[in-house]
This record gives structure tokens, sequence and C-alpha cells, in this order.
């Protein structure tokens, strides 16, 4: 269903919600809101067309982690129907052609003004009203504020003395220049995290020279990439409705049943056995999640999963001095990687592996990167693969004041909090889409299960003409205390990651994600709707006066 509203409900409002993303999650909130619900909506984004992070991140070997047969929407079985793709995983080409489909398919486009930036909000308590504005100058204003921000957008490049005399060229791999030919060239990379892995892995075929800046040796195991023929993709298909209720109700919802038995029940041997399986299949959730029940929780069966990769680097890289470099010394709890024959690269002569953490990055000089040795590494092309300011990032970026004129900025000063993942206390009628303390899972599902929540809640407004919406701050307080009771139930608080904000310096180490899987989270948000929403204050102004 397709509805082109052109009148706002809202009093005094240019728009009854406006939309801010062009990703999987503010293209769904668009849909929802205007063609299913009948409200005037207005969206934003500053790409140039629909596609959110997979528009920016066209790096060479971008791919996503998540199998393909569920990295794609689950709300219109005919969409699902006319689903094609090649391979088991899918290439940010392959994702972006979707995301345009399902665009075209529900002209969600109708309704988006691309090439714009919106650089604040502010709610006014008068007229209940949100009001952004544009790096263009312009404003609107609406009841609504939907934030499809991305966890993964603020691009987070660290900042060394001497780059502005660098000669060389400067790439970021969350802003990839378009036509970037790197081939015949001396290229280096900083960072070896999910997505400089595979830059590395796509590169070291084609430059003269590849020179891997690492911080922070990773576990990465095989993907297992494989083609996928019409039958197998006939059968996901026809499967579909099993597949989504068991993602739906899962842990990580990638697709796979994690597994029920505790690595501690088992011996060491039974333990390789199964890894060793799981490195075969590929797929580094599901070696983390589909071998024991306890990798991530039980520091035993976690270093069984870690000694088992470390052996692999061991057999795979045939100079011992670049396989001590490429040994984690942290554990394995951080998001977990995936690509195929990373540790193989480094076989390649083009390939050299510096290790940065023995040897810091010191300058930039005009002909490349100098180390604290005094070693000068020579360079045409820098690759920035660091990361992203990740969760918050993006919504400490705009100037957005809520009640009485608090910011973002000043309620997050200590980290992140957020209700559910979606609302923030003192910020009414703002729904965040995969905003902080919301699942850490494979993203499609969950910000399905948000969005179709946010879309319930708006029309539970209206029904009863209700003016505002907003999360009481003691709810608030219980999730995020919620939040961090299960993190700490798990070891990946104990390692560096940026799920904590770890790769930002000067950031405080702060619970950023629901860690009890998206079944758990869907039965928390149907809680909240079943109790009528009590965790909630409506219409604050009324009760106030």
């Amino acid at each position: 269903m397709i509805s082109n509203v052109t009148a706002t409900k809202t009093h005094g409002a240019d728009f009854d919600a406006i939309v801010v993303g062009g990703g999987f999650g503010g293209l769904y909130a668009v849909h929802k809101l205007r063609n299913e619900q009948g409200l005037h909506v207005k969206a934003y984004d500053n790409a140039s067309d629909v596609g959110g992070t997979w528009h920016w991140n066209r790096y060479p070997g971008a791919l996503s982690d998540t199998e393909s047969f569920c990295y794609r929407f689950s709300f219109d079985k005919e969409l699902l129907d006319q689903g094609s793709w090649q391979s088991r995983y899918l290439t940010q080409p392959e994702i972006l052609e979707y995301l345009n489909g399902v665009a075209d398919r529900f002209d969600l486009r109708s309704s988006y003004q691309f090439n714009t930036k919106i650089v604040s909000t502010r709610f006014d308590e008068a007229t209940g009203l949100w009001h952004v504005l544009t790096d263009k100058g312009e404003s609107a204003s609406a009841k609504y504020l939907i934030t499809g921000l991305g966890l993964l957008s603020a691009i987070n490049k660290p900042l060394f003395a001497g780059i502005d005399k660098y000669r060389g060229e400067v790439y970021h791999t969350g802003a990839w220049p378009e036509g970037a030919d790197l081939s015949g060239k001396r290229v280096g990379i900083i960072g070896t995290g999910s997505t400089g892995v595979q830059v590395i892995i796509a590169l070291a075929p084609v430059v003269q020279h590849l020179t891997v800046f690492q911080r922070s040796a990773q576990y990465v195991v095989p993907i297992g990439n494989w083609p996928e023929d019409t039958e197998t993709i006939d059968n996901y298909k026809a499967n579909y409705d099993a597949i989504w209720q068991q993602i739906k109700g899962s842990q990580v919802a990638f697709g796979f049943a994690e597994s029920t038995t505790s690595g501690l029940e088992v011996s060491e041997a039974e333990r390789d056995r199964v890894f060793e399986e799981a490195w075969q299949r590929g797929g580094g959730f599901r070696f983390m999640f589909e071998t024991f029940t306890d990798v991530a929780t039980s520091h035993d069966v976690n270093a069984s999963a870690a000694n088992f990769i470390k052996r692999k680097i061991a057999k795979i890289v045939k100079d011992p001095e670049i396989a001590r470099k490429l040994m984690p010394g942290d554990l394995y709890a951080k998001r977990p990687l995936c690509a195929t024959d990373y540790y193989g690269v480094y076989n390649r002569k083009n390939v050299s592996l510096a290790d940065v953490k023995e040897d810091p990055i010191t300058e930039f000089t005009a002909n490349g990167v100098r180390l604290a040795s005094g070693i000068e590494h020579e360079l045409d092309v820098v690759i920035f693969a660091t990361g992203f300011d990740a969760v918050d990032g993006n919504y400490t970026k705009i100037d957005i004041h809520g009640r009485g004129g608090v910011t973002i900025r000043e309620k997050w000063a200590d980290g992140p909090l957020g209700y559910l993942g979606m609302m923030e206390a003192d910020f009414p009628n703002m729904f965040m889409i995969l905003g902080p303390n919301g699942p850490f899972t494979n993203l499609p599902p969950s910000l399905e299960s948000q969005v179709d929540w946010i879309a319930e809640a708006i029309a539970t407004m209206e029904a009863d003409g209700r003016s505002t919406i907003e999360p009481t701050q003691a709810a608030e307080d219980e999730w995020v205390e919620t939040c961090r009771t299960i993190a700490n139930m798990t070891l990946f608080p104990k390692a560096e990651s940026w799920i904590f904000g770890a790769n930002i310096p000067g950031k405080k180490n702060a619970v950023m994600f629901y860690l009890g899987g998206l079944g758990n989270y869907r039965d928390a948000l149907q809680a909240v709707r079943e109790s009528g929403y009590d965790s909630m204050i409506f219409d604050r102004e009324a009760v106030l006066t």
C-alpha cells in the first residue's frame, strides 16, 4: 500500500512526523507511518539517495556478515518472495540495490529530502512540537521525531601529528571516494576491525604493497561465503514463516538456533571437534553462539575458543614473528569477526604487518607514516579503517534539545542512557531506531521490532487524542540497570571493544546494548504494550498543571 498524504493532522505543525535517516530503519519508519497509518511524513538524509550506512561504506570488499536470507525485511511476503541473491552473504552493491528496490516498491523517496543534514532539533513545550533545522537553514516542525541515524555512521578518524603535510591520499572506509583505484599503489591501512579485515583481504591482491598498522590483534574465523543456488533460495522462501518466527524469538537473530550445550559439560577434545565443525562451516556469530551456550560467559570455554583460533593462526601463518604479532592477547569477547582466509593474507610477499601497540605511530611525514622506532613507511595512500563513534555518536553530534532546554549531550555525558533503545526521559515524542541500550543482534529484525512498537505507540496516541509520550525516569533507570546487569554477566565488558566505546579516545566506557537477546527484548516491548504503557508519562504538561 502506498499513501501520498499531503495534509497534516497535527494542529500548527508542518508535518505529523519527521524521520531522519534513509537506511533500513528510516525507510521502514516512513512506510509504517505514512503508508500504513496515513500520517504526513517528511524524511531527511544527508546522502544523495537511500541506503544509510550502505550508501557510504563502499570500500573494497564491503560485505554483510549476516547471511543473505535474513539480512532483509520480513514485513512484506511479496518482497520476501521476490528476493534474490548470489551467495551466502550480501555484498554492499547488492544491499544497496535491495534498499533501492524497497524505496521504489513503496514510493518512499517521495517523502525524502536528500543531501540535507539535520543540525539541530528542539522540543517546544508550549506547542508540543519538535522543530528541526537543516544545514541549508531550512526549518520544519512535527509532533513526532523519529531518528534512524544508524549504529555505525559517525566516523571516527584519529588525529595524528603531521597529517596535514602528508602528500599522499587519505581515505576513510566510512566515506569511500567513488572510483578510487588503488591498483599498483603502496597502501597503508590503519585498523583491523571488521571493516579493516574486509579491506585488507580485498586490496592485498591488487596493490603493489599493503602495510597493515595493527593496534589490536583480532580473532577472525572463516566466513564460508559460498554460492547459493535457486533451489537453496527457494527452500528459504518456502520456510520463511518458520524462519522468521525462530529469528524473532532467538538471541542474536542471525537465522540459526543458538547452542543449548555448555562447553563445561564436554571434554576439551569435544570442544575442539565442535569448534572445528564451526570453523569449516564459517560465520562469526555461528562460531561464538552456535557452538556452546557459554563461549561469551565462561572464562574456561572462552579460553578454549580463543586457543583454538590461536592454533589456527600458528598453522596458517608461515612466518613465526608475524604469527606472534597476529596472536590476540584479549578475551574472545568482541563482536565476532569472520572473513575469507584473513590470516593467509600475511603469507603474501606484498603484505607487511606493523604492530603499533609495540611500535606506535608518532607522525605522518610528507611521504608516509613514521613509527616510534624511527621506521618510516612510504605510502601513496593511507586508509583509515578506524570505525565509528558507535551508537550515540551521531546523536551527540546533533544539537538535540528536550524539555527545559536539556541536551542529549548533557544527559549522556557519563555514557548513553535510553529506554528500550528507543526513548529518552525529557525528550517527549522522540523515538530512536537502534538507539542506546537496544538489542545486540542482526539489525533488520531488531529495527523492525522497534519501528512496529513505535508505530503502535503513535497509533495509540492518535486514537486517544494524546499530545506527548515519554518514559518515566524510573523506568529508564531500571532499563539501563538491566542492560548493565546482563552485560556484566558476560565477558564482553572485559574486552576493549567499540560496543563499549573503547575505540574513541577519551570516551567513557559504558554499556550501550541490551545483551539479553531479541526474543527477550520483544517480550519486554510486549509487556509495555500490555501494561497500557504504564512506564510512560502521557501529556506531561496537562499532568503538571
